[in-house]
């Protein structure tokens, strides 16, 4: 009886292996990323204010200072989407315009703050002691005055301007990436592939820039991405004041600024500039969100 199991054990044939697919980093990504309904309805949000930035002022219905004195200050309409503002202006369609210049400022201001933030973050976890102590006090000397405050001070000493308001929101944008870059180096520094690198005689530059860096680009891009929305948001507020765009700009800020003296009689010239302002930082912050959660290792769904 147990020679016959063992021949029938024999007998039976062997099961094929079974081909497991195995998940990239960016479908995986995309799999919780794609889970967060919020977060990729203001991806889609922000890929379209990209488009409209793009060819914003080749389908807006008017031109940015295109006068219609016969509708001045006249509410929205089948004419003018948006009402016209107090020179017959629609408003609408600077809007659209605009969106190239607030999307502009944003992003080059943050990519000059991650720039310069990465370096010193870098710099500041990779050698530690005397230069990380400079590094992380010239820091906290920015960190000591509020965002607004500290770019309005920037802006008295340059002067009044977009090239100086993208200067500004970089520099105070500075201290925020360094931080973020820093504790991403310290956690990364001390991985064992790193340690074998700097064991067989690795330079330095190259273990900073081939074997720790990559390691604090996802901190980087959820960083880049939410401080997005806040540079908007500076950069409107700055040209409010009178210390950014300058009339007859279609800068969202200074259409704002334009609008203040007719909150009672036409609220609209402030209302639809100020609401692409809310909706555009509200995209930026949701996005940002998803991207930190679908990009944390330590978060399984």
């Amino acid at each position: 009886m147990a020679e016959l199991k063992v021949n029938e054990a024999i007998q039976q044939p062997v099961s094929q292996p079974v081909n497991i697919k195995k998940n990239t980093p960016i479908t995986e990504f995309w799999r919780k990323f794609k889970r967060q309904k919020l977060a990729l309805g203001a991806g889609v949000f922000v890929v379209l204010l990209f488009i409209l930035g793009i060819i914003g002022p080749f389908i807006a219905p008017y031109g940015a200072a295109e006068f219609d004195y016969d509708h001045i200050l006249e509410g929205p309409s089948a004419q003018h989407w948006a009402g016209t503002d107090a020179y017959g202006r629609d408003i609408f369609s600077r809007i659209i315009i605009g969106t190239r210049i607030s999307l502009f400022i944003s992003i080059l201001s943050v990519l000059l703050g991650a720039v310069g933030g990465t370096v010193l973050g870098l710099i500041s976890g990779y050698y530690g002691k005397w230069i990380d102590n400079l590094i992380m006090r010239f820091c906290d000397i920015l960190f000591a005055f509020p965002g607004i405050l500290l770019a309005i001070g920037i802006i008295a000493i340059l002067g009044p301007g977009l090239g100086n308001v993208v200067i500004a929101i970089s520099i105070f944008s500075v201290p925020m990436f360094a931080r973020i870059v820093r504790s991403s180096t310290l956690a990364v520094k001390s991985t064992v592939y790193v340690e074998a690198t700097r064991s067989i005689g690795a330079k330095p530059r190259r273990i900073i820039w081939k074997h720790i860096f990559p390691g604090t680009v996802s901190a980087i891009i959820v960083n880049f991405t939410m401080r997005l929305g806040t540079a908007i948001l500076t950069a409107a507020s700055l040209s409010f004041l009178g210390l950014g765009a300058q009339p007859p700009s279609p800068e969202w800020g200074a259409m704002l600024s334009g609008g203040r003296d007719y909150l009672n009689t036409a609220p609209h010239v402030t209302f639809f500039p100020g609401l692409a302002i809310f909706l555009t930082v509200l995209a930026f912050n949701l996005f940002g969100d998803g991207l930190r959660d679908a990009l944390d290792p330590k978060i399984k769904d």
